[in-house]
């Protein structure tokens, strides 16, 4: 199978399609578990993403993702679920913020809504749950979280913002080669909320720390681009590149 070729021309990605019926819908459609219902933006610009990531995602593992995408399609919902979840735990955990607890409510009801839209997609496509180890990237940053407070807090969401930016890079990457029309319109509908998610997870880790956190975030910065470039023998949505 020829790899396919990765975007390099520009930093937004755009989709000229519109959706019948949208007038007057407002946030309804924006908010749809259906994903026809769903308005997808013109123009996504990505340009922050990128320059927030130190690596590009590989053609080999964009390669290998088209090739089973039943499996990004499982794991991403699998992210989507997780993501709520460790929203949900800081939630408890750090109450002495209102900013904090705000901003973590609307992500759990976001990542809850877009697992819902994937597991509506999974079973459009008639597709069985099937169990899927955990992937060795999330793990391989969280091993080089601090053990203190708050230092411990910043760091978790110095990671949740590299998960939510790789998220958006990778949708971005895969609804420009996809086959699947549809799935690729839900990848580009995605890249909005997927954008701004890692800046709020940044901003909020700088509210908790009285100094600057931009070392924090270059020490992650080259450990997350070391798991998404180096050989990676299990494809995961977020996997390295395929060994």
């Amino acid at each position: 199978m020829s790899k396919p070729t990765m975007p390099t021309n520009s930093h937004a990605i755009n989709d000229d399609s519109t959706v019948e019926g949208r007038a007057g819908e407002g946030r309804a459609g924006e908010d749809s578990v259906d994903i026809s219902q769903l308005r997808t933006p013109n123009k996504v610009d990505l340009s922050a993403v990128y320059g927030f990531l130190g690596a590009r995602t590989t053609p080999d593992w964009v390669a290998a993702a088209i090739a089973d995408l039943p499996l990004i399609i499982q794991d991403h919902a699998n992210c989507e679920k997780k993501a709520a979840g460790t929203a949900m735990n800081l939630l408890f955990r750090y109450e002495f913020s209102y900013d904090l607890q705000r901003k973590l409510a609307q992500l759990i009801r976001e990542e809850m809504l877009h697992y819902e839209q994937v597991l509506g997609i999974m079973n459009e496509r008639g597709q069985e749950w099937r169990y899927l180890s955990a992937g060795r990237y999330a793990k391989g940053m969280l091993k080089h979280k601090r053990t203190y407070e708050p230092a411990a807090m910043i760091d978790v969401l110095i990671i949740g913002a590299f998960i939510e930016a790789r998220s958006c890079e990778r949708f971005a990457a895969l609804a420009e080669v996809i086959d699947d029309e549809r799935l690729a319109k839900y990848y580009r509908y995605l890249l909005k909320s997927e954008s701004r998610h890692f800046e709020d997870y940044l901003a909020l880790a700088q509210s908790l720390s009285t100094e600057a956190i931009d070392e924090r975030v270059a020490f992650f910065r080259e450990v997350e681009a070391e798991l998404i470039t180096s050989p990676d023998a299990e494809l995961r949505f977020h996997s390295g590149s395929p060994a």
